[in-house]
């Protein structure tokens, strides 16, 4: 079953492993691990691949359940988050699929251990029991003012799901920082986000501010092999807060045949609200952050004590003539 895609799933999935998302439990993950679920895409089916415990699936299966009851995991999201939609997906799972999920949510500290997760008793009731379908994307739009920390996804009274995805807006409590602390504004977990670019055909510009360092080379953005002469690739980065930079960290790890040779970074000060385009991005006024720099195959390169003051919304990431990042950190104070 094939449904229209809806607007929010442009944001952020703050359910995604590489968002650095966990699941902390769940009553039962016989058939599949419940771990599945957060990995990325909609999962895949290999015909002839079957465990010990029976037919390889790519997502969260329980087993046929004998007794009362349902089964249930419970997800801590990457950051605090305002959802605005829900993707419960059975994709391959045919005979095999609950007839029915719900999902609650509440909002504890990130670290809270799992007993006193699962002893809390305030679960907001996002989405009452809902029938899913076999093989089916299930799109549920929501708005909450409200900022999430972990969700409780319930499936009746077994079965199987390949992927859930939680999408929203990172809401980052700013009162526990002050101006003078130095944070990566350009960190996704801390509300930054690649907004645009001019190619990004093997990986998507959105992995360059994901958390901890790449783990292959498709976690990080990828250009195609360009043979125009003096050719530039470039990709635009929200920060999370307007900011002064001054420190830089741009890591090719994993790209070692296809590294960009140089780069450089740019910034530009938006007023807010203003939304860079392929129609405008070119007339900004972009002020040097850093000049071009030389890279290297497959290791993190430094950008201590970067000499401006210039205060900074948005953040245009250059390199040439084409190739992969993997990470880019830009440290600095927020304004």
């Amino acid at each position: 079953m094939i449904m229209k895609q809806p607007d929010f799933i442009d944001l952020q999935n703050l359910a995604a492993e590489q968002f650095g998302a966990k699941v902390i439990y769940c009553t039962d993950d016989f058939f599949a691990p419940v771990e599945n679920l957060l990995k990325p895409g909609r999962g895949i089916f290999i015909a002839d691949k079957y465990t010990d415990r029976g037919k390889w699936m790519d997502g969260w299966e329980s087993r046929r359940k004998r007794t009362e009851g349902h089964d249930f995991c419970i997800i801590k999201l990457g950051a605090v988050g305002r959802l605005r939609g829900l993707d419960i997906d059975t994709n391959h799972f045919l005979g095999n699929h609950p007839p029915y999920a719900s999902v609650e949510a509440c909002c504890l500290p990130l670290d809270t251990d799992v007993e006193t997760v699962l002893k809390h008793e305030d679960w907001d009731n996002l989405v009452k029991k809902v029938a899913l379908n076999p093989g089916s994307q299930h799109f549920i739009d929501m708005y909450s003012d409200y900022g999430y920390t972990h969700l409780k996804l319930r499936i009746y009274p077994d079965g199987g799901v390949a992927r859930f995805k939680v999408y929203g807006h990172v809401q980052v409590d700013w009162s526990m920082y002050n101006k003078e602390s130095t944070i990566d504004l350009a960190a996704a977990n801390m509300g930054g986000k690649a907004v645009l670019c001019n190619d990004m055909f093997f990986s998507h510009m959105q992995n360059l501010i994901m958390p901890n360092r790449g783990i292959n080379m498709g976690d990080g953005w990828e250009t195609k092999r360009n043979r125009m002469l003096n050719n530039r690739d470039w990709v635009v980065v929200k920060l999370a807060r307007a900011g002064r930079i001054n420190q830089a960290l741009i890591d090719t790890c994993h790209f070692k045949g296809n590294y960009p040779d140089t780069f450089s970074l740019e910034g530009v000060n938006l007023p807010a609200g203003t939304r860079i385009t392929d129609d405008n991005v070119e007339t900004l006024e972009w002020k040097e952050i850093l000049s071009k720099q030389k890279l290297e195959a497959d290791q993190e390169h430094y950008y201590n004590d970067i000499p401006t003051e210039e205060i900074f919304t948005h953040v245009r990431l250059n390199i040439y003539p084409d190739g992969g990042i993997s990470r880019m950190r830009l440290f600095g104070n927020f304004v």
